[in-house]
């Protein structure tokens, strides 16, 4: 009985640990969750924001339209479309549920599953219906054990939407923006990537200006899953990217490039390329290279065919580069046409090296010297010149510093500086050896001369226009220096650069109804680091009408294999551009019909030459031959390609005369932009 009272104690006092146990464990509860509380509403509050918004909240980003891409006659050259793009889970497909009439999934009612069936075959001969293809190919991608796989990638919208109207369970649709382009200038403008920004050309180079602000939308859903805008949340509209205006001439551009591309299988060359310029303003009407790519086909890119040589590639000019030695000649020297000069029967022994022409000429008079490009005799004129004051003539006419036309990878070109000069480097610089310069280059020097001795800066990019229409940016004309004075530069056009048109080496330049300057040059270039191996750059740049230029052109061609010389190969190609933009272009009819003068030679001639029309379109031979003065009749479809013409090509005949050509239909062939 004694030990009753100490049993009691015993038992109260675990009683007394077992509850204070519990109210510790309560306590540290209490703190834990006041702890977490704290994490949630105070330290943590915008962590635990974002996960809650994450379940009822979706932000949405709405794409820019990217900016468009004009010529200089607010022409498209590149636009942003809306594509549709289809999706499928194939595993949805394979197993699409059954609904009855009313809507709810049908039911197997001895296993009370739900019925579902492959839907596989409908969805990829649907799809094949719409889209071509074989319905095996959209099969095999329905096949695969992906959770996601595309069915058709940037459809047209037409094109998409009677699908896009078809509710098929596991497929489902979203919009792109893609890049769509009418095709020309294609190393110019350049392309966008995959997800729309720019990687080549204009398109990266201007990629901030078109791109735009992509927009931002935030929903909210409800607890019945309807969407609706977050009702304090901030909206972002999507702001569409500037439009860009570019000098260029759509259809000059085509003119270009169409003529480029028959020069090179014509002569079995490697590439050409062209530049057509405004003299006065320094604007860039056509820029062209061959081969090219389509810009809607990214299979045809490569590497080659995408760099635009017009203005990265550099090369020796040959004798292009007589008109520094002219001007030197005329300015320094106070050289004049008629004086006569010796070309020592074409052998110039010069140290330990021979300088040669292509004929032994022996006395000539200087304008002939230039008319039949001697070497000889510019060779001894640099050397007259002297080395300090030739070589400020080459720099002052821009050679070997980029012109700043605007395009991405422009070389400078490359002149030795004076002080590395040897006793070689004059007489072969005189007719253009020993320098290395663009096709940009070489035109912007004969531009200068054209513009009475002002160098102007060319520029391919005309404006910059907001998305309310307002010019952010725009160029203007822009002159650089004067290179030679007023006088100089008439007096080497109409004594020289004319001469070498009307009779010396470039008569195949010459066109009819209009005064033409230029000069021919036919390079050797060097080949594994040695002159040995036969390898040419034939070139011509020449500019019109003499009287009072307007524009300039230069057409180079790159390894011609089965001719070579200028005056056969590049030449010719110049005369067929220029005819053909005369007759094309209502710009140029108008700039030149401005002047009197020049409406009265074309008005002098009597007959006119007929030019090759064959592969040109008809109407485009139409409006070549109205400009000509000549008549037109023919046999076919107006828009066919010209197959036979009744006057052969060169051929002299009377103003009003009718030219009979046959036209057929060549869906292989491209068609100029007119």
């Amino acid at each position: 009985m004694t030990d009753q009272p100490d049993i009691k104690r015993s038992d109260e006092h675990e009683f007394g640990k077992r509850l204070g146990f519990i109210v510790l464990i309560y306590f540290v509860f209490v703190v834990a969750l006041v702890g977490k509380l704290l994490s949630i509403q105070v330290i943590n509050v915008k962590k635990y924001k974002e996960k809650a918004s994450r379940q009822y909240e979706r932000v949405v980003t709405e794409a820019a339209d990217r900016g468009v891409i004009l010529d200089r006659h607010a022409r498209m050259l590149g636009e942003s479309i809306e594509t549709i793009t289809f999706y499928a889970d194939p595993g949805q497909v394979r197993n699409t549920l059954r609904f009855d009439a009313k809507g709810s999934p049908s039911v197997d009612k001895k296993s009370g599953r739900q019925i579902a069936f492959d839907n596989s075959s409908y969805v990829a001969t649907l799809f094949s219906r719409h889209f071509g293809g074989g319905s095996a190919v959209y099969l095999k991608e329905l096949r695969q054990k992906k959770d996601v796989v595309v069915l058709a990638r940037r459809v047209s919208a037409a094109k998409a939407l009677p699908l896009m109207q078809e509710k098929i369970p596991g497929v489902w649709h979203e919009k792109e923006l893609q890049r769509y382009y009418l095709n020309v200038a294609s190393q110019v403008i350049g392309l966008t990537n995959s997800t729309n920004a720019g990687s080549s050309g204009l398109e990266l180079q201007l990629d901030s200006d078109l791109r735009g602000r992509d927009g931002t939308r935030i929903y909210q859903r409800s607890a019945t899953g309807r969407k609706y805008p977050a009702p304090d949340a901030r909206q972002f509209e999507a702001i569409r990217g500037n439009t860009v205006q570019l000098t260029l001439d759509a259809d000059m551009q085509s003119i270009v490039e169409d003529e480029l591309s028959k020069a090179v299988p014509r002569f079995d060359a490697d590439a050409a390329s062209s530049i057509v310029m405004d003299v006065r303003s320094g604007e860039i009407l056509a820029m062209a290279n061959y081969p090219t790519f389509n810009l809607n086909d990214r299979t045809t890119w490569s590497p080659d065919k995408s760099r635009n040589r017009a203005v990265t590639d550099s090369y020796e000019p040959g004798s292009t580069f007589k008109l520094v030695m002219a001007a030197a000649a005329t300015e320094i020297l106070k050289r004049k046409a008629n004086d006569v000069v010796f070309a020592n029967n074409g052998a110039l022994p010069l140290y330990n090296l021979v300088i040669r022409d292509h004929e032994p000429y022996g006395n000539l008079t200087f304008r002939e010297a230039i008319m039949y490009s001697s070497n000889i005799v510019a060779a001894k004129t640099a050397m007259e010149v002297g080395s300090s004051r030739f070589y400020t003539y080459v720099k002052n006419f821009g050679f070997g510093q980029r012109t700043g036309v605007g395009m991405i990878g422009e070389s400078p070109g490359r002149v030795r500086p004076l002080a590395n000069w040897d006793k070689t480097t004059l007489p072969w610089m005189g007719y253009g050896y020993q320098v290395m310069a663009t096709p940009m280059q070489t035109l912007q020097a004969y531009a200068a001369v054209a513009n009475d001795g002002e160098m102007m800066k060319p520029f391919i990019i005309k404006k910059v226009i907001g998305p309310d229409g307002s010019v952010l940016r725009e160029n203007v004309p822009q002159k650089i220096r004067r290179v030679v004075s007023t006088e100089t530069a008439r007096y080497l056009g109409k004594e020289y650069f004319k001469a070498v048109v009307d009779s010396g080496t470039a008569k195949n330049a010459s066109v009819p109804g209009l005064t033409v300057a230029g000069k021919t040059g036919t390079a050797r270039r060097a080949a594994g680091g040695s002159y040995a191996n036969a390898v040419y750059v034939s070139s011509f740049v020449g500019y019109f009408p003499v009287e009072s230029p307007r524009y300039a052109i230069i057409v180079i061609v790159e390894n011609p294999k089965t001719a070579y010389y200028a005056a056969t190969v590049a030449a010719p190609v110049f005369s067929s551009i220029t005819s053909r933009m005369m007759a094309c272009s209502e710009e140029m009819q108008k700039n030149l019909a401005l002047r009197s003068s020049e409406q009265e030679l074309l008005d002098a001639v009597r007959t006119v030459s007929v030019p090759d029309l064959r592969g040109l379109s008809g109407r485009e031979v139409q409006r070549m031959l109205k400009w000509l003065d000549l008549g037109m009749e023919f046999t076919g479809s107006i828009d066919g390609n010209v197959v036979s013409q009744s006057v052969a090509p060169g051929q002299k005949i009377e103003k009003k005369s009718i030219v009979k050509v046959a036209l057929a239909m060549n869906n292989n062939n491209n068609k100029s932009l007119l």
